[in-house]
């Protein structure tokens, strides 16, 4: 049996970053169990390793490990499951429906893996993969999710997982399952919670020493969806995110190696772990192949990838996956052409630029961490609008403008901060009643407020704590306009909402001289209004980022006080910092852009000592490159 390991902490924070990639082999693909050659399996375990991978999720095949057949009588009524044409043994691999013979394979690709100091994410119910389902053929009439004979059974194999690799040293977390929530359809948020517990609840009793990854993709905000953030932060230990710019909306609206996508990663993680209450990180992540970008541009766009992720508290990434797959003639491979090169190393397992990026990272990065990044502000997310974008577009927003934010379910118990967000509120059911007077009741009592409308209804707001009146609200005729001596925006939005001002300051006007932002005192706070839901708008405009959207929250930074310690003059070049254990001020500079950057952080009170990580620089004028970052120390001169 295996001696265990007493260091498994890669998914605590202060960790190291983790770096790695899913794999199937690369001689087989999805079908490597059944075509089991382990001495393929060797030469990628060492050809990954050599290349600088340090974590692998890999995936014991359902209908491969629990090979399940249904035989039917008369009216095809259900009479007893076999394995083929054999009943199950009497043995204990046959009573769970195991094939014994897998488990013998998966212990030598355990066993690989520890030779070359890989560390393995193990998924539970490999079902889904790519566009194809994998179950057994016993469970085909079923809804794999919520019918409890198909239940009974996914629990028997996890118990079997777990038990007879639980001392294995190379396991470092188990996994619910490869994206699950897409192995059945029209499952309740309640279904999807106890399919999520007894999967976890049968890895616990067997392991309760290793955290439980969710594996799951595409969760939302809203408790009450299928499948959401809330509920896998309950059931699960780690959440992960599968931030494909081709899958996930309002991505792929800008080109992969610029700002939007640049973030997707950091802002989708971030969001999950500050919803969920659990620590997060990028499970699977890629370019989906050169169908969608040059083989450079990919790996442009994963080192940008991998920065703002180190720079913004996510644990690691994984990439999707290991090797092309171009040789194959199996589905999935046969059915998409998306799904053949998406591999760190070709099929002759020589390095694509995705692995150098991927490997020189890990290894830059594996001895420095990062303490908590400062944030300044609450974003409330709120009901009827599109959270994600909503979420997506504010992040963004507070970045360029200078400034980080943590996101939170307008819904659930108020976190205490000096400065909530609430951007683009819509429709007739905003929050509930006690949540928002709660929010109102920070307010009062000193904290900060903004918000912007997408023709929504908050009550009491208007004629009460904005100090603005709202006149008429219709169909935008044209683009709105937001005036000021700070700023001049035009804005597509879908509604015009004349406002006026009541006992509020007009802080900037529309096209018609009429109030657009305001700033009303409610007891020792302030509340700003703006009537158009900016970032909303932006969700699927195409470089939206390019213009001057984000001088709005740069102008909040001076009406909310918010002064950072270190600021500088281009948008596109984001800035995050620290304070480690030594009093320094850690600054993390990221360049969202292909072409470098040059230009000088302020520091009012602290001064340049040294580049940590990046080109070597003796002063705080800097030059990032494209798509790259670099970590800077300074020490106060207080």
């Amino acid at each position: 049996m295996y001696a265990r390991s007493q260091s498994l902490t890669i998914f605590e924070f202060g960790s190291r970053f983790f770096v790695g990639c899913n794999y199937w082999s690369s001689h087989a693909g999805t079908n490597m169990w059944r075509d089991w050659r382990p001495e393929e399996v060797e030469a990628d375990f060492k050809a990954l390793s050599e290349n600088g991978v340090q974590v692998l999720r890999v995936f014991p095949r359902w209908d491969d490990f629990q090979p399940l057949v249904m035989h039917r009588g008369g009216g095809s009524a259900y009479r007893e499951l076999r394995m083929g044409e054999d009943p199950l043994p009497d043995t204990y691999f046959g009573k769970a429906g195991v094939d014994e013979e897998m488990i013998s394979r998966l212990r030598t690709l355990v066993d690989l893996a520890h030779k070359y100091n890989l560390q393995l994410i193990v998924c539970m119910i490999t079902g889904w993969m790519s566009g194809r389902m994998l179950s057994p053929t016993a469970f085909d009439r079923f809804n794999l999710l919520t019918d409890p004979f198909v239940l009974r059974w996914q629990v028997r194999l996890t118990h079997i997982l777990v038990r007879e690799f639980k001392d294995a040293p190379a396991i470092v977390a188990w996994d619910l399952g490869n994206e699950c929530n897409c192995l059945g359809s029209r499952q309740g948020p309640s279904q999807m919670w106890a399919w999520s517990n007894a999967i976890a609840g049968a890895i616990r009793l067997e392991d309760p020493t290793r955290p439980v990854v969710s594996g799951m993709h595409g969760l939302t905000v809203d408790p009450e969806s299928s499948a959401s953030i809330i509920d896998q932060g309950e059931t699960t230990d780690v959440l992960c995110t599968h931030p494909y710019p081709v899958f996930t909306p309002h991505s792929k609206v800008d080109r992969v190696n610029t700002i939007r996508n640049a973030f997707h990663a950091a802002c989708e993680t971030q969001l999950y772990s500050d919803i969920g209450n659990a620590p997060a990180f990028v499970e699977e992540a890629g370019s989906l192949g050169p169908g969608a970008s040059s083989e450079q541009v990919a790996a442009n766009y994963l080192h940008n990838m991998l920065w703002n992720s180190y720079a913004h508290g996510c644990l690691g990434l994984l990439w999707w996956c290991g090797h092309d797959q171009t040789l194959l003639n199996q589905t999935p491979y046969d059915w998409c052409g998306m799904e053949r090169h998406l591999g760190l190393l070709r099929p002759d397992r020589t390095p694509k630029a995705t692995m150098n990026v991927l490997g020189k990272f890990g290894r830059m990065v594996e001895n420095i961490r990062l303490p908590r990044h400062r944030q300044d502000a609450v974003c409330l997310l709120t009901e009827s609008q599109d959270q994600w974008g909503v979420a997506y577009m504010t992040y963004l927003l507070a970045k360029q403008a200078g400034f980080d934010i943590k996101f939170q379910y307008a819904n659930s118990a108020l976190i205490p901060a000096d400065i909530y967000l609430m951007p683009s509120i819509n429709g007739y059911n905003v929050m509930r009643s006690h949540r928002w007077k709660k929010v109102l009741q920070a307010v009062n009592d000193g904290a900060k407020l903004y918000v912007s409308s997408q023709d929504a209804t908050l009550d009491p707001f208007f004629d009460g704590p904005s100090g603005v009146q709202l006149e008429t609200s219709a169909k935008a005729p044209y683009p709105q306009q937001i005036n000021c001596d700070r700023f001049n925006l035009i804005v597509n939005g879908p509604y015009e909402l004349k406002i006026s001002a009541v006992n509020a300051e007009v802080l900037a006007t529309d096209a018609d001289g009429d109030p657009a932002l305001t700033k009303a005192s409610y007891g020792k706070g302030e509340i700003v209004f703006c009537n158009t839901p900016v970032e909303a708008v932006m969700v699927e405009q195409p470089r939206a980022f390019e213009n001057d959207s984000y001088k709005l929250y740069k102008y909040l930074m001076e009406l909310f006080g918010i002064k950072r310690n270190a600021t500088r003059n281009n948008p596109m070049l984001t800035l995050t910092e620290y304070i480690d254990n030594d009093g320094n001020l850690l600054v993390c500079a990221v360049n969202n852009t292909p072409n470098p950057i040059t230009d000088t952080i302020v520091t009012p009170n602290w001064k340049f000592e040294k580049t940590i990580i990046g080109t070597s620089q003796d002063s705080a004028t800097i030059t990032v490159p494209g798509n790259s970052g670099t970590l800077i120390r300074f020490k106060s001169i207080k």
